[in-house]
């Protein structure tokens, strides 16, 4: 059977429909987050602003009106944007907590010179968040002189690394210098295409999810005296535990208190701790891509952020780790507590139904004491009117021996226990079936 050429095409196109509803996107995740190209020498600014769900709405709409007045019409798409605003380039990506917006400019000139980006200030004024962290880099293709690097940086602090295999050299100094920026210099020794573009992204992230992960030691270290004190608390409360004369009421009062603020806690730090350890293994990944090798005589960019992240990150796994032998150790406690409560109720329980044991002894020893009187009353009462009919034959003329009287005393009460014993008989079965 033949086909025509041409169906194939169409044929294939209708298989779309059945595509995931989120494989455009995935697709388009992997090509988004990539710096527009570069090439020595260059100047680049970059402001990281951390923003809350509607403030970020707010940047989205804020950015799309900005560019409108720049004669740009297309708006920032998703989570990443980048266009050209006549000799400036602007790259616009949102994150989880921040936004990032870069500014760049090509051509060589001061490197930390900022009459290029005077447009960039009243920009950034109009975008809502707070300044988390704002960079100066520059991009040279010749090695600066001394007395420049001495003019830039502070020597003290100063950090010159060779990266990208040795094909690029960057000195910092890791300050925030008097202008709110920090400042990065990159000297181009053979890079190729894409990888000059490449590099400058990685040690942008690696600042960036740095300082997004040193944002859980203040937390960390303002919530450990808390910590500290609800330890010390529920060991006192363990304690008390112990004690057999202690109130369980009391103790469960001040249990729950302690895990009503142990949760809480938990529910504001958990977020912070959870991302500050997520971003500090992004900036170790991002690190370790850079290939690294220090200058000897200065300090590496290496030995710069494990210094001050690797202390950072232990602080705050270690409260969380304390955190979660605190919510352990309360739930022993807890259970602890639990155990005795269920104790001594079983124990009242025991006792009770000791006492209901005895007490049904006690009614049943009446019950039958009950029923021999019983017997007795009866029997006595038929005696009376076997006396009377007695009296009444003996009126009547005819003789009732007296022998006659004796037999009847023991038959009279024989008969009437035999009675009344059938008698309960009877009623068993009928409870019984009544309960059914």
């Amino acid at each position: 059977m033949s086909m025509d050429k041409h169906s194939a095409p169409a044929d294939f196109l209708r298989l779309a429909v059945r595509s995931h509803p989120l494989r455009a996107s995935l697709s388009r995740e992997m090509h988004i987050r990539k710096m527009p190209p570069l090439r020595a020498p260059a100047r680049m600014l970059q402001f990281v602003m951390q923003v809350s769900e509607s403030e970020a709405r707010q940047s989205i709409a804020a950015i799309t009106d900005l560019l409108a007045a720049e004669g740009v019409a297309a708006a920032p798409a998703e989570r990443f944007f980048a266009c050209r605003l006549g000799d400036l380039g602007f790259a616009w990506e949102r994150h989880t907590e921040f936004m990032t917006y870069s500014f760049t400019v090509a051509g060589g000139g001061a490197p930390f010179d900022l009459t290029p980006f005077e447009r960039v200030p009243g920009w950034i004024a109009q975008l809502p968040g707070v300044i988390l962290r704002s960079s100066q880099i520059a991009l040279v293709d010749a090695p600066p002189a001394e007395a420049d690097i001495a003019r830039w940086f502070s020597l003290d602090d100063l950090v010159i690394s060779d990266v990208a295999q040795g094909r690029a050299r960057i000195w910092s100094d890791f300050r925030l210098h008097p202008r709110g920026f920090g400042q990065l210099l990159i000297e181009d020794r053979g890079l190729e295409g894409a990888e000059t573009a490449q590099l400058v992204q990685r040690l942008q992230e690696l600042g960036n999810y740095r300082k997004m992960a040193l944002l859980g030691l203040p937390e960390a270290q303002q919530a450990t005296p808390i910590v500290t004190d609800l330890e010390q608390r529920l060991t006192a409360i363990t304690t008390q535990v112990a004690e057999k004369e202690a109130d369980p009421d009391q103790v469960l009062d001040r249990l729950s208190a302690l895990s009503a603020e142990l949760a809480q806690i938990v529910a504001r730090t958990r977020y912070r701790m959870s991302a500050t350890r997520a971003y500090a293994d992004i900036c170790f990944d991002r690190l370790r891509r850079l290939d690294v090798a220090p200058v000897r005589g200065y300090g590496s960019l290496d030995d710069f952020t494990e210094r001050r992240l690797l202390p950072a990150t232990r602080t705050c796994d270690a409260f969380t780790r304390r955190l979660e032998d605190l919510s352990q150790r309360t739930a022993w406690t807890s259970a602890m507590l639990r155990t005795r409560v269920d104790t001594a109720l079983a124990r009242r329980n025991r006792d009770l139904l000791a006492s209901m044991d005895r007490r049904t002894g006690l009614q049943l020893r009446l019950q039958h004491t009950v029923e021999g009187l019983s017997v007795v009353a009866i029997s006595y009462y038929a005696l009376g009117l076997l006396h009377y009919v007695r009296e009444a034959l003996e009126h009547q003329g005819l003789h009732w021996p007296g022998w006659l009287d004796l037999a009847l005393i023991p038959v009279t009460i024989l008969a009437v226990g035999l009675g009344l014993r059938q008698l309960k008989k009877v009623k068993r079965p009928l409870r019984s079936d009544a309960d059914h």
